[in-house]
């Protein structure tokens, strides 16, 4: 929603963003950590991120534009 994509960018935002520090429960890892996150979880990731936009659709959220969530791009109107 912001454009924060890189791991030392998320690192920033949990010391000054209410809703990161929210997401990630007060927790405040580096920017080292979050990259082995994604790199480790990557295949977990892909089957999350599109239930999000399965929601997202059903609650009529988005019109179909370019939507970013954590780096990941994703065409919501194509059927994946």
């Amino acid at each position: 929603m912001n454009r924060v994509r890189s791991s030392r960018r998320l690192e920033a935002e949990t010391h000054r963003n209410v809703e990161v520090i929210w997401l990630f429960r007060g927790l405040k890892p580096d920017f080292k950590t979050i990259a082995d996150f994604r790199r480790d979880n990557r295949a977990a990731l892909r089957p999350v991120l599109r239930a999000f936009v399965v929601l997202c659709r059903q609650l009529d959220l988005f019109g179909r534009e370019l939507l970013a969530v954590d780096g990941t791009r994703i065409k919501c109107g194509q059927q994946q």
